[in-house]
């Protein structure tokens, strides 16, 4: 096993890649505030995947990086109303035991993983055509 890489160091990395761009074109991440140097909250974009009703609508989602990030997964709210199952309808919290990704968490796991996965959520046969509320919608 190789060595454990420190959690502001895995951050720097995550930043790093989201400030570029480097990731999937379809979600985007960053520093919610640049001056937090404990590098907790940040900013997600997920772009609705297409041929569902999440076509063209762009979601918003605050990520909570706890102080045991990356040994356990972050705390994922939806900004953005969504109807997901993964989803409260009153907080816009993700569960994360209805989410794969978060229930199996792995510490090779990255925001950017996350963002991906909420978007293959939405594009699921049984997901994507639920109804949405109103575009614009906040929790």
């Amino acid at each position: 096993m190789g060595a454990k890489v420190p959690r502001n160091f895995r951050l720097l990395e995550e930043l790093e890649k989201g400030e570029k761009g480097l990731g999937a074109e379809a979600c985007s991440y960053g520093l919610a505030d640049g001056d937090d140097l404990m590098m907790t909250n940040w900013n997600g974009t997920i772009l609705g995947p297409p041929h569902s009703v999440h076509e063209n609508r762009i979601y918003s989602v605050n990520i909570h990086c706890g102080d045991s990030y990356p040994d356990l997964p972050p705390t994922i709210q939806f900004v953005s109303r969504v109807n997901l199952p993964c989803v409260d309808q009153k907080t816009g919290k993700v569960d994360p035991s209805k989410l794969p990704c978060l229930a199996s968490w792995k510490r090779d796991y990255t925001m950017e993983t996350i963002l991906i996965e909420l978007r293959r959520y939405m594009a699921l046969p049984q997901h994507k055509k639920l109804p949405q509320p109103q575009e614009g919608t906040t929790f």
